[in-house]
């Protein structure tokens, strides 16, 4: 029984943080992605004091985290907590042709979310960088086969070489991110560069991460899914 009224204290207070329309409106914009609080702001026409006082809010209630920038470790980026998703009606993504999985070197991250996307979806996918490397690095190569993923490691490109109009770009680094045009529409992941500890579990790490990501992506790009151009 104590269970049951822990968990019911629980689900009380995910339901009262979100009971206010603009938590629920923040809630709605971190669920496909990650931002910070000025770009929730100016996404969603509030001041930044307000913004701050609704996080404080959610973060309290366990419906986001936060997160430093592994770029400018000044900026603080929000992600909403998996759990918190049960009560949320997540946002569609219409008139997607192909998503493009973006990190600086095009080397780990990047390749391992386009392989894990195209291995169970029929949407296509495609990754790229903002400064590429010669390489795949060799653990992201190994992880993938690990878990039955083919990448090949002599293939990295460009951001510039391979976007197309209707490509939804899925920046999974905080440097692409904050490096990419403003103009270039797009969602951000904040996935920890698993390259600079260089361990097989930092690689699982990001691996894991990227796979929970994409499972939430999927029901918001199904219509899509379901009429690939």
């Amino acid at each position: 029984m104590n269970a049951e009224l822990k968990e019911r204290e629980w689900r009380a207070r995910i339901h009262a943080a979100l009971g206010d329309p603009a938590r629920l409106a923040i809630a709605d914009a971190l669920a496909v992605g990650d931002a910070s609080p000025g770009e929730i702001a100016a996404m969603l026409g509030m001041t930044t004091n307000l913004v701050a006082h609704h996080v404080n809010v959610l973060a309290q209630a366990g419906v986001i985290e936060r997160s430093r920038s592994e770029a400018d470790r000044r900026r603080t980026y929000l992600r909403l907590r998996p759990h918190a998703l049960s009560a949320l009606h997540r946002p569609a993504l219409r008139d997607v042709r192909r998503l493009v999985f973006v990190c600086t070197r095009n080397s780990a991250r990047s390749q391992l979310a386009a392989a894990l996307w195209t291995s169970s979806h029929q949407l296509p996918a495609t990754c790229a960088g903002t400064r590429p490397a010669r390489r795949v690095h060799p653990r992201a190569v190994r992880i993938a086969k690990r878990h039955g993923l083919p990448l090949d490691p002599n293939r990295t490109a460009h951001i510039s070489e391979v976007t197309a109009p209707g490509d939804l770009i899925i920046a999974v680094c905080d440097h692409a991110h904050e490096h990419l045009p403003a103009e270039l529409a797009r969602l951000h992941w904040s996935v920890p560069d698993p390259v600079p500890t260089n361990t097989d579990h930092a690689f699982e790490t990001a691996y894991a991460d990227l796979a929970q990501r994409i499972g939430l992506l999927a029901p918001a790009l199904s219509k899509s899914e379901d009429n690939p151009q």
